[in-house]
C-alpha cells in the first residue's frame, strides 16, 4: 500500500498559550516537583543540573554517573564542573542497571543521576539506599516528569536534589525549576535576565499560541506591536554587527531553541515573570487529565499495530506522561513517513553523547534509534488529536 499523508491541521509538537490553558478543572490531583521542597526556578533543565552540581561540590577530578540513554544535553553542565561524566547501563525496558550502576561507584564518583524517562518513575529508593551505602549524591533528572508522583511522594523527593523542565508541561517559552528537600537553596541567588529577555519569554510564548489558531482576539490586538516587532529584528540581522565589536549576549538561552549547549551566561539568571506566572496560572490536574486522555487514546490505536509497541505496558496511577514512546522494529520508515505527513515526534537521546554506543550499553544504543515519541500534551483539540492518532496508524500499517 501506498502511504498518502493525509490533509491535516498543523499539530503543535509543545503546549501552547490558549484560553483552555487557564481552565481550572482538576479532575487529576497530582503534585509538581514544586511540591518537593525549597526551589529556585531557572531557564531550563540544563541550568538546573549545572546549579545542583555546583551545590553538591562537584568539581575537576570527580566523576558524575550518568545513565547511558541521555539526553546530550545533560553532559555540558558536568564538564562545565570539570568532572567526567562516566554512563551506566539499562535494561532493555528503560529502567536502570542496578548492579552496573553499583559497579561504577568509585573513589571519583560525587553524584549519581537517574532520569524517569517519559514521566515514568525508576526504582529510586533502590538508587538512593545505594547512594547512601556508598557515600554519594543522588540527583533525580526529572526533565520529563515535573508533574506526578511515586510511592505517595512527588517525583522529585527522593534525592539530594532534583531538576526539572517546566517548558515541556507548560505553554511557556523557557523554564526550568531546581528543587530540593534535603538541602537549603539559599545559597543560590538568581537575577533578573534584563528586559530583552522578560519581552521575549512572554511575546515568543504568545506567538507560538497564534501559530496555531489560539488566541485570536489577542492576536488581533498585538497585531501592530508583532508586525514592528519583526520589522526591527529583520533590520537589525540584515545590519549584524558592528565591524570590529562582540556579537550582542543573546536575549534568550539557547536551551530554548533546541540546542544541547550550555551558555554559563544563563547559569544564575531566573526564570522570566511570564513562565513563573504561568506555574502559578495553569493548573496541573487539567494538565495531568489531559495528558493522560490524549496518552490512553493514542495507545488505543497504536499499542497492537504490527511491528510496533509501547514502550510501557500500561500507565499507572500518579504518573503524567511527557509524550507517548512507541517501540518501532523498523524506526527510519515509519520516521520518513511521519516526517513527510508533517508529524511532530521526538527521538530521545539521538544522538548519544559522543563515544557512547553499543559497547558503553546495548539497549542504550538501541533505545535510542528504535523509540519514536509523539506528542500527548494538555494543549491538543480534537482535530490535531484524532488527525495524528489516524496519520500515524497509517504510517505504521505496511
Amino acid at each position: 500500500m501506498v502511504f498518502v499523508p493525509a490533509s491535516r491541521p498543523p499539530v503543535p509538537p509543545v503546549p501552547i498559550l490558549s484560553a483552555a490553558s487557564f481552565r481550572r478543572a482538576a479532575p487529576v490531583r497530582l503534585p509538581t516537583l514544586l511540591d518537593v521542597g525549597e526551589t529556585r526556578l531557572v531557564t531550563s533543565g540544563r541550568v538546573a543540573i549545572a546549579l545542583a552540581l555546583r551545590e553538591m561540590g562537584v568539581g575537576p577530578g570527580d566523576e558524575v554517573l550518568v545513565p547511558a540513554w541521555h539526553s546530550p544535553s545533560m553532559i555540558p553542565p558536568i564538564l562545565w564542573r570539570g568532572a567526567a561524566p562516566v554512563f551506566y547501563r539499562l535494561h532493555p525496558d528503560a529502567t536502570l542497571d542496578l548492579d552496573d550502576l553499583a559497579a561504577k561507584i568509585g573513589p571519583a564518583t560525587r553524584a549519581v543521576m537517574v532520569t524517569h524517562y517519559f514521566g515514568f518513575p525508576q526504582a529510586v529508593e533502590k538508587v538512593r539506599a545505594l547512594c547512601d551505602a556508598r557515600g554519594v549524591q543522588l540527583l533525580e533528572d526529572c526533565a520529563h516528569a515535573f508533574i506526578g508522583e511515586y510511592r505517595g511522594q512527588p517525583i522529585g523527593a527522593t534525592g539530594d536534589y532534583a531538576i526539572g523542565s517546566s517548558m515541556k508541561f507548560f505553554p511557556i517559552y523557557e523554564g526550568g525549576a531546581l528543587v530540593s528537600n534535603r538541602h537549603s537553596l539559599g545559597g543560590v541567588p538568581l537575577g533578573p535576565a534584563g528586559a530583552g529577555f522578560e519581552v521575549k519569554a512572554a511575546l515568543n510564548a504568545l506567538e507560538r499560541g497564534f501559530a496555531y489558531g489560539r488566541l485570536p482576539a489577542a492576536r488581533a490586538a498585538l497585531w501592530l506591536p508583532l508586525q514592528l516587532k519583526d520589522a526591527l529584528w529583520k533590520l537589525a540581522k540584515r545590519r549584524g554587527p558592528v565591524s570590529g565589536t562582540e556579537q550582542p549576549p543573546a536575549l534568550a538561552p539557547s536551551s530554548s531553541d533546541s540546542s544541547f549547549d550550555l551558555d554559563p551566561a544563563w547559569i544564575d539568571k531566573r526564570s522570566s515573570w511570564f513562565s513563573r506566572a504561568m506555574l502559578r496560572l495553569a493548573t496541573p490536574g487539567r494538565i495531568a487529565a489531559l495528558r493522560r486522555a490524549n496518552y490512553l487514546r493514542l495507545d488505543a490505536v497504536l499499542g497492537g499495530l504490527p511491528g510496533v509497541r509501547p514502550l510501557y505496558a500500561a500507565l499507572p496511577d500518579g504518573v503524567c506522561p511527557w509524550v507517548y514512546p512507541l517501540v518501532v522494529e523498523d524506526p527510519e520508515r515509519l520516521y520518513g513517513r511521519v516526517q513527510a505527513a508533517g508529524v511532530p515526534l521526538t527521538r530521545f537521546g539521538l544522538p548519544l553523547w559522543a563515544g557512547v554506543d553499543e559497547r558503553t550499553c546495548a539497549s542504550s544504543a538501541w533505545l535510542s534509534h528504535h523509540v519514536l515519541s509523539f506528542p500527548c500534551h494538555q494543549e491538543l483539540r480534537e482535530d490535531e488529536l484524532a488527525w495524528l492518532t489516524e496519520t500515524i496508524a497509517r504510517a505504521v500499517r505496511p
